[in-house]
């Protein structure tokens, strides 16, 4: 200790004598003790100064019926601040009414600009609840009837919550992310999702079902779903099952078997009328562009007779890429065993 405290006094010593001697080195602290309050001061006015004002603000990524809401009320708060002095919070405050706004970036150039871009939660769904009705988001905040749409898939629920606030039903929230996950192109021909026997189930708009399982690997499930629509061997389907989604099935009426693609089919089936063949393979070229490529383009197609029969049947078409033997799946639509929802229990539908 004693020792420590000697070599302690040396260096202070040591540094006095070294200032005494360099008149410059003392002369520059000297000017340095007296001159950081000033930088300080100095700093704390030009930070709030006109000189640095917001007064140019960009803002992107609001979109919808209060998208120009949004646009107004980040401009109002963003233009009492300036470049150097951004309040992030006063900012969350002014999109906190709306419950579309997930989240912001802020980013600043000198002297006067702020780009704000704007992270939001679409509605992927409306909410039914007896007559009253209420958009969602995929991660089940309740978004409230302005963002309501006729092109929004239906879930019904017991409970409807107040805008802002979350929904907590496993089943509702399972639908959701189905839902939230679906390509725009297929979104607009989702009538609505309910909790079956097969697990989710999505109800077309033309009629078609089509068999989800539970809520895991939703893009796999859809891009399935796009190519098996794409593949003129579905035309007149009554379901397609995706539960496995690297093996779709297709399943028809009685009498009405898949038509060859070697036979000139060229529609999609008559039960998505709404639906173009070249809108669906433009959706699952794109969908696979984007790293779905592993899955085989063909059909399998089951008999309504065998869905019903509790028999298995080999598939009456699977068409597979080259070098590949054809795999014959039992559909699950014959075995009589239900899908069940990702945490393991079976509860009602969600829907009718």
């Amino acid at each position: 200790m004693e020792r420590a405290l000697r070599a302690l006094a040396t260096g202070a010593l040591l540094a006095l004598e070294i200032l005494r001697q360099r008149r410059r080195l003392r002369l520059g602290l000297i000017a340095l003790a007296l001159g950081a309050p000033l930088l300080s001061g100095g700093w704390m006015w030009l930070r709030d100064s006109s000189l640095v004002a917001v007064r140019h603000v960009s803002v992107t990524g609001a979109h919808g019926p209060e998208a120009r809401a949004i646009e107004r009320a980040l401009t109002l708060a963003a233009r009492r601040m300036s470049t150097l002095d951004v309040d992030r919070g006063a900012l969350l405050a002014a999109v906190a009414p709306f419950h579309l706004v997930r989240a912001i970036e802020v980013s600043t150039s000198l002297p006067h600009g702020m780009r704000i871009a704007v992270s939001e939660r679409p509605p992927v769904a409306a909410l039914l609840v007896g007559e009253a009705q209420t958009a969602v988001a995929s991660d089940g905040m309740a978004l409230g009837p302005r963002l309501l749409s006729g092109r929004l898939p239906a879930v019904s629920g017991a409970y409807e919550p107040p805008a802002g606030r979350r929904l907590h039903d496993w089943r509702l929230l399972g639908a959701l992310a189905l839902l939230g996950a679906e390509p725009r192109t297929l979104s607009t021909l989702t009538k609505r999702v309910f909790l079956g026997p097969k697990g989710f189930t999505a109800v077309m708009r033309g009629g078609l079902e089509v068999y989800l399982g539970d809520s895991s690997r939703p893009h796999a499930k859809w891009l399935s779903l796009a190519r098996v629509l794409a593949d003129p061997t579905s035309a007149h389907a009554l379901y397609v099952d995706v539960r496995t989604p690297e093996r779709p099935a297709a399943g028809f009426a009685p009498g009405a078997a898949p038509t060859s693609a070697l036979g000139g089919a060229t529609g999609t089936g008559s039960v998505l009328q709404q639906t173009s063949e070249s809108i669906t393979a433009a959706l699952a070229a794109g969908l696979a562009a984007s790293g779905g490529g592993g899955f085989s383009s063909g059909v399998q197609g089951v008999s309504e007779e065998s869905r019903h029969s509790g028999e298995a049947e080999a598939p009456a078409v699977h068409s597979s890429p080259a070098g590949a033997a054809p795999s014959a799946e039992t559909s699950a639509e014959t075995s009589g065993a239900a899908t069940a929802p990702a945490t393991g229990a079976t509860a009602p539908a969600t829907g009718g």
